[in-house]
């Protein structure tokens, strides 16, 4: 018998080390399979709050030959009057719900010391809120940020309260663990908290962190489905293509998309950081130039660049392109197509840029969807090959995360038949991507949150 086993006998009086260890493995495991249901729990409200813009999505014309109605025309100018009392908000008595979440979370991974004020339970709270204003005001933007802050607050704090049920795990641990499985509870994605968690929060490939990962992932994402996200959220896609010719069309829908998604990071940055003196000192100017901003794209783009993309997304799948893009020449439809991608990614650098709560995966996800379609439907492809290749390559693009663009990508269109072409326009993507701006997304805001912060 080793020390150690003779050290637990002792510890243990009467009981044999195998029984110790199975009774620390299941209340282990009781304790995560705990945490994942309060993820799960905290997300839904955020979930159901977000199915609110598919109601208010139905509004928009979406096309140049249907009228606008005196409904639709109201929710297109609702972030004029939105944004500035946002801004006032968050500049106020909520300073602490301003941000997306995850830079101020992957900041205080970095630095333990930060993780207190980060994980606050007000300012989680108020973050909470103020994106449910903004996403009920039709603002492009989703909701990866909220969801994660909430995933790691609520897992920190149970394994402050109860760590004996989770002596393996560290605090850090534990906060980059609750950050994937917010997400997987988000978006009903199991695998992609696990993911995201590697691939983005700690770079720590370790079992001891992601075996605890998929169990809490799990739980959270199995509470989503209550009425957040549905399995196959977008749609199935209803294409099979052989892979030579997926891997022809991944080439330039890659390219494409990470070239768009590197351009979209470095002007949501480059925004950010320009606009940080203005929301601090004018919010109420500011967020009736960005408000005013937002609502004219709604009125020129057919409403199509409102919402987080998904009922866009969702359009294409279902219907392809409006009307006038599948009815009209070439040179028509390329340029409408055009503009739809530049306002679903101008409009979210002006949303997220002054500090409002939420995220960039969906709009990546949309602009890339419509890049992919354009390209394929050119190139006298099937538009479905097109969309779920640039639903992987715009996200990838933007965030520089190949794998959870992948996953992401499959989890939203059911795509996985087109395996090959999705992997390889995603890792195209983001080495497109890292041409363009070099320090993925999330990293260069986390840099900018780290530099606004208040210093002690």
């Amino acid at each position: 018998m080793s020390p150690d086993s003779r050290q637990d006998v002792a510890l243990i009086p009467g009981m044999l080390p195998s029984q110790s260890r199975i009774e620390g493995l299941a209340r282990h495991f009781i304790g995560l399979v705990i945490v994942g249901v309060l993820i799960g729990i905290a997300c839904l409200p955020l979930n159901l709050v977000d199915r609110v813009q598919e109601q208010f999505y139905a509004l928009m014309p979406t096309d140049a030959s249907s009228p606008w109605t005196l409904p639709g025309i109201l929710v297109a100018l609702a972030p004029l009057v939105v944004m500035p009392v946002l801004l006032l908000l968050q500049r106020g008595p909520w300073h602490e719900g301003a941000g997306s979440g995850i830079p101020s979370t992957m900041n205080g991974l970095k630095d333990p010391s930060l993780l207190p004020r980060a994980m606050a339970a007000p300012g989680t709270v108020q973050r909470g809120i103020l994106w449910s204003i903004a996403t009920v005001a039709m603002f492009p933007l989703g909701r990866e940020g909220p969801v994660v802050q909430f995933g790691a607050a609520v897992a920190r704090a149970f394994h402050q309260r109860f760590k004996t049920w989770l002596p393996s795990l560290s605090e850090r641990q534990m906060v980059a663990i609750g950050g994937g499985a917010g997400l997987a509870g988000g978006f009903n994605t199991p695998l992609l908290g696990a993911v995201f968690m590697l691939e983005e929060l700690t770079a720590d490939y370790a079992i001891v962190t992601i075996w605890p990962a998929l169990v809490i992932s799990v739980a959270a994402a199995g509470l989503s489905n209550i009425g957040g996200q549905p399995m196959f959220g977008l749609g199935v896609l209803n294409v099979v293509t052989p892979e030579m010719e997926q891997l022809m069309m991944a080439i330039p829908v890659g390219l494409v998309a990470g070239l768009f998604g590197g351009l979209f990071n470095r002007g949501l940055v480059w925004l950010t950081r320009t606009l940080s003196e203005s929301v601090k000192r004018w919010p109420l100017q500011t967020g009736l130039y960005l408000g005013g901003g937002l609502s004219l794209l709604a009125l020129m783009s057919w409403g199509t660049s409102t919402s987080d993309g998904e009922s866009l997304v969702r359009q294409l799948i279902e219907q392809g392109m409006p009307d006038p893009v599948r009815e009209g020449n070439h040179l028509t439809a390329g340029l409408t197509s055009l503009w739809i991608t530049t306002v679903r990614m101008i409009g979210p650098m002006l949303a997220l840029s002054p500090g409002v709560p939420g995220g960039l995966i969906d709009p990546s996800l949309s602009f890339g969807a419509v890049l992919g379609y354009t390209i394929c439907s050119s190139a006298g492809y099937s538009g479905q090959l097109g969309i779920g290749l640039g639903l992987a390559a715009g996200l990838s693009g933007a965030t520089q995360l190949p794998l959870v663009s992948i996953i992401f990508a499959w989890r939203l269109a059911g795509d996985q038949q087109l395996f090959a072409g999705v992997v390889l326009a995603a890792v195209l993507a983001s080495y497109t991507g890292r041409l363009v701006c070099r320090d993925p997304v999330y990293h260069g805001l986390s840099k900018l949150n780290r530099q606004s912060a208040p210093r002690r």
